[in-house]
Parts: C-alpha cells; sequence; structure tokens
C-alpha cells in the first residue's frame, strides 16, 4: 500500500512538473522570457523527477542561447549532461551532448564542439537519438567552418540535409540551408550564397505558419549578406531592416549584434564610413557581451576596411591586429588570410619591404593549410566570385574547369591515394 501510494505522488509530481514546463514555454512563447526563466528554475529547484528537471534545463539553454547568454547556456548544458547520466538513458544523454557541442559553437570553441558531436554520432540511441543526429551534422558542419575546414564543412552540412529529408524536417533543412549560405559566402560563390538563403526563406512561406519567427529572420539576414555581396545594397537594406525588426521583438541578441555589423558593411560599401562606424561599435558591445569572438574578429576588419577608405594606415593595421589575435585564438584560418592579405596592401603601398615579405610568408602560408585552390587547373579558390561545384567526396573545384574538363572520379582524392614508388 505504501508503494502504490509513493507511486501516485511521483505520478502527480511529474504532472505537476510537466504543467510547470508547459506554462514557461506558453510565457516564453509570448515573449515573457523573464517570467519563462523564473517558473523553470523554480522547477528546477522543486522538482525531484529527473526527466522533468532534464526538460527544464532544455528550455533554460534554448531560452539562453536566443538571448546570446551562451555562459549560461554552457552551465546548464553541463547540469542536463550531469543529470542525463543520473538516469543511464542514452536518448537524454545524446541531446545533453548536443546542447553542449551548441554551446561550444556559440562560445567559438570549435574544437569541444567537434568532439562532443563525435560523442553524439557514437552513442547507441534509439530512433528518438538518431532524430537528433541531422541536428548534430550540422553544429558539425557549424564548428569545421569556424576552423576554415571547408571540405569537412561541406561534408557535414550535406549529411543534415540528408537526414532532413529522410525525417521531413523542414525547420533543420531551413538551417542546414542558412549555413550553406555562410559557406559559400566565405568561398565567394555569390550566386551559391543567395541560393540557399532564398531557399529557407521559402520553406519558411511553405511550412513555417507555426515556426517561431526567428526562422525568417534567419534566412532573410542571410539573404542581406548575399545581395551586399553581390552589391545589390537596396536589398541588401530591406533583407537586413526585416530581420532586424523581428530580432528586435524577440531580444535575439545575437542576430541583433549580426544585423548591426552587416549595416556597417553596406555603409562601408557605400563608402558611407561616418555611418559605418556606430553601426560597428553597437554590434561590438554586444558581440563583447554575448562571447562572439569571430563576430569580433568581423567587426575590426569591417573598421579596418573602413580606415583604409580614409587612408588612415596606422589604424587600419591596428584593427586589422586586433583582427588576426582573435582569429588565432579562435582557429579561424580564413580570418588570417584576409588580414595578411589587407596588412600585405598596407606595406606594399609603403614600400617597407621586411613587412611585406613577413606578411606574404603568412599569407602563403595561410593559403597551403587551407587547400583554397582548384585540383583541376590550380588557381585559387575564394579570391574572387566565382561558380564552385563540390563533387561527392565534398572536395570544391570552379564550375566551369569540371564543365570543361569532366572527370571520372577526384583529382584530389586520386593524388591523396597515390603511394609513393620506389624505383
Amino acid at each position: 500500500m505504501i508503494i502504490f501510494m509513493r507511486h501516485i505522488l511521483t505520478e502527480m509530481g511529474q504532472d505537476q512538473t510537466k504543467q510547470q514546463i508547459e506554462k514557461g514555454l506558453k510565457l516564453y512563447q509570448s515573449n515573457e522570457t523573464g517570467k519563462a526563466l523564473h517558473v523553470w528554475l523554480k522547477v528546477l529547484e522543486k522538482t525531484s523527477d529527473p526527466g522533468g528537471k532534464f526538460r527544464a534545463l532544455g528550455c533554460l539553454i534554448t531560452a539562453h542561447s536566443e538571448m546570446g547568454k551562451y555562459k549560461e547556456m554552457l552551465k546548464y548544458a553541463l547540469a542536463q549532461i550531469d543529470t542525463a547520466r543520473e538516469m543511464e538513458d542514452p536518448d537524454y544523454l545524446t541531446e545533453g551532448y548536443l546542447n553542449l557541442a551548441r554551446s561550444n559553437e556559440k562560445l567559438c570553441d570549435f574544437q569541444k564542439t567537434i568532439s562532443y558531436c563525435k560523442t553524439c554520432l557514437n552513442m547507441q540511441g534509439t530512433t528518438v537519438s538518431l532524430q537528433l543526429n541531422g541536428q548534430v551534422c550540422l553544429s558539425m558542419g557549424n564548428a569545421f567552418l569556424g576552423l576554415s575546414v571547408f571540405q569537412k564543412a561541406l561534408e557535414s552540412y550535406e549529411k543534415a540535409l540528408r537526414y532532413a529529408h529522410n525525417n521531413d524536417d523542414k525547420m533543420l533543412e531551413c538551417r542546414v540551408c542558412c549555413s550553406l549560405g555562410n559557406f559559400y559566402i566565405q568561398l565567394k560563390d555569390y550566386e551559391k550564397a543567395l541560393f540557399f538563403p532564398c531557399k529557407a526563406a521559402e520553406l519558411v512561406n511553405d511550412y513555417g505558419k507555426g515556426w517561431s519567427l526567428k526562422y525568417r529572420a534567419m534566412s532573410q539576414y542571410h539573404m542581406s549578406v548575399a545581395y551586399r555581396k553581390l552589391d545589390r545594397l537596396p536589398d541588401a537594406m530591406e533583407c537586413c531592416e526585416e530581420s532586424m525588426k523581428i530580432a528586435l521583438q524577440h531580444g535575439d541578441r545575437p542576430l541583433q549584434a549580426m544585423c548591426l555589423l552587416n549595416f556597417a558593411d553596406i555603409h562601408r560599401c557605400r563608402n558611407d564610413v561616418d555611418k559605418a562606424f556606430p553601426r560597428y561599435e553597437s554590434s561590438m558591445c554586444i558581440m563583447t557581451e554575448i562571447g562572439n569572438r569571430l563576430g569580433q574578429a568581423s567587426i575590426y576588419l569591417g573598421v579596418g576596411k573602413c580606415w583604409l577608405l580614409q587612408k588612415e594606415h596606422d589604424k587600419a593595421l591596428d584593427s586589422f591586429q586586433r583582427a588576426n589575435e582573435l582569429a588565432e585564438e579562435t582557429g579561424n584560418k580564413l580570418c588570417s588570410l584576409k588580414v595578411h592579405c589587407l596588412t600585405e596592401g598596407i606595406y606594399r603601398s609603403r614600400e617597407q619591404q621586411e613587412e611585406l615579405r613577413e606578411q606574404v610568408v603568412k599569407f602563403l602560408q595561410c593559403v597551403e593549410e587551407l587547400e583554397l585552390y582548384c585540383g583541376m587547373c590550380g588557381e585559387s579558390i575564394g579570391e574572387k566570385n566565382q561558380q564552385l561545384q563540390a563533387l561527392p567526396c565534398s572536395h570544391i573545384f570552379h564550375l566551369k574547369c569540371l564543365q570543361t574538363n569532366g572527370t571520372q572520379g577526384c583529382p584530389k582524392c586520386r593524388r591523396a591515394s597515390m603511394k609513393p614508388g620506389f624505383v
């Protein structure tokens, strides 16, 4: 009888926990974030149900991610892992490690992200955890892109897309399309960089009636960046304004920072540095607050380019140096490459031969490490706007080279598999 009563009380406790979590979700969806956080924290304080505690921690992780409070997000992700270990359930552990990976991704700790993603993929869970594999591959792709490891990033994104298609997961497909837009921005295939966020916007229009507005904001932001790169500045401004409007309504600090950075870049492209500088400054305040070091590096690059427009070479060099320090901290080789290229130009114009040689050597080292060249023509990739095409192995070539020469398998893979012979 006592055991039966305990069972009844446990079930009642679980029902109350579930109701409180649902209450918090409704408050959060109504933009009453403070009240929602209070409800979920109370659940953590009072519940003895590990499943309820895990779910409440998941809500807190999502909320802090969208607010840009990444250190708090990491704290709750670590607590969620501890809860999952207590439960000894592989599905909960997979979700916990995914949230840990995402937290580190947001804090630009990309090696840890990749490590936690690999842990997730090695878990022997049920179909529930297998459905998370697409999100794991997306996070891993973002981390590889953060490290400028382009082939592995593309490979991860393609896996994430396959999971999205197999599970008919349109939200995941939308997020992957936005990441692919960012991928092709970095490699300067601006046609594809626009195509993928436009595809994401279509998914939002066709399937996103019940989705969070963040999906629309995200697709509009990535479209704006592509339009700016294509010099379609009115279109870029319109999309960025739409994205910023949603980010402000929902208190999405990370997206606000990215929009402000993009506004600044648009004004810089118009040679209006007086409007660009305050927007870079506003973006930097948020990027610093949330801990987005790669975002800070991008701001320093933009500010440096503004100083170049004004022929303030010493100030430009200072900005580029700061960008490079952050790039080296996070392991982003592409940002370092850009810094060495821009700095080289300054020293060349000043005829400072020793400094110039140093930058040329560093630039060539980055080019070699990044392997940013076409395996057919040997020319560089990512130097100017060119159409690119990836083969099934995720090696990337100039589209015109593949169309002109054709291919029977990948030349890069063929060369890598060749063993040295002995005469």
